[in-house]
């Protein structure tokens, strides 16, 4: 398809609800939705305008600003139930990798030690990859931050070897990314192993789901739509799982609700009494009114979706 030039004008608040309604979309409240328009915008809410228009940019028969505003809702506190859930996981992955790393090799400093990483390479697109010199990195701007955290100061002010602080401190200082970086830079696969196994993971799987992790993540934290989205890294599937797991019509991984039994399951091993399942229930029951099939809930092909409480993951 050849390219244009793009040539559409800037709207005024009042224009782009002339727009939406001569689109045929249902405005009963013009205040408020003008309101909305100002605080959210109108193109962070046309993302949600899709489902609700067979015919590009003509709303369906009924379809109200409402709706519009209650998906909106809808996925930000889908959002929010997420990124809690990623933080439990988080903090789970950090203290298996301190703790099992910690205790195999008998070192409080085991990040200090170069040999336990792969050597530094250049990747597909030319970028050097060196996870070793990257968390020293990490370490060392810590030390010398202008306002170190306290338990780095108290390190530094109190030691003077090792110089670094301890891996339970430094470990702390990391994203769930760096976690995600770290963990695949480690050289021996048997360390991987020893922390994947906690989570009844294999380490090759384990490592694409810190990957989607940190990815979500992102997500949440730039308040991204999750609802009807396409995970761009996704989450690669479980062929052999420890435990409950779900069927073959809910493993489509390149939506949300499959990321979604995946924290799950791993919340599962972190967090057995967690109410990640009473908390989903609660959301979808707010929200009767939401298609919750763009998640990547199946229906049985005549339009009914199928019950995703009674997969054995959720049971």
């Amino acid at each position: 398809m050849s390219k244009k030039i793009y040539n559409k004008t800037p709207l005024s608040f009042q224009d782009q609800l002339a727009l939406l309604e001569s689109r045929g979309l249902i405005i009963p409240d013009r205040p408020k939705a003008l309101a909305y328009l100002q605080e959210i915008s109108y193109y962070r809410l046309s993302a949600y305008f899709l489902p609700y228009q067979q015919i590009k940019d003509t709303f369906d028969e009924g379809v109200t600003f409402n709706q519009i505003i209650n998906t909106y809702t809808f996925d930000r506190e889908l959002r929010l139930l997420v990124f809690d859930c990623i933080e439990r996981i988080e903090i789970a992955i950090r203290t298996q990798m301190i703790y099992c790393m910690a205790q195999h090799y008998n070192d409080s400093h085991w990040q200090d030690n170069k040999g336990l990483f792969v050597s530094p390479y250049y990747n597909k697109i030319g970028n050097l990859v060196d996870p070793y010199s990257d968390l020293q990195s990490i370490i060392s701007k810590a030390k010398t931050a202008r306002t170190p955290e306290v338990f780095i100061k108290h390190y530094t002010d109190n030691y003077y070897s090792p110089a670094n602080p301890p891996s339970w401190m430094c470990l702390e200082l990391l994203t769930i990314g760096e976690l995600s970086h770290i963990y695949r830079g480690f050289k021996n696969n048997s360390d991987k192993k020893r922390i994947a196994d906690f989570f009844d993971v294999h380490p090759t799987v384990f490592t694409s789901w810190l990957h989607s992790l940190t990815y979500v993540r992102n997500l949440c934290a730039h308040h991204s739509r999750l609802w009807n989205r396409d995970l761009a890294i996704e989450p690669e599937k479980l062929l052999k799982p420890v435990g409950n797991w779900m069927n073959v019509p809910f493993q489509n991984n390149k939506r949300v609700f499959y990321f979604i039994c995946v924290l799950r399951y791993l919340l599962l091993r972190a967090n057995p009494g967690n109410s990640l399942k009473d908390k989903l229930e609660g959301l979808f029951e707010r929200h009767p009114n939401i298609p919750i099939q763009y998640m990547g809930i199946p229906s049985d092909g005549k339009g009914n979706l199928l019950n995703w409480q009674n997969e054995p993951i959720w049971k």
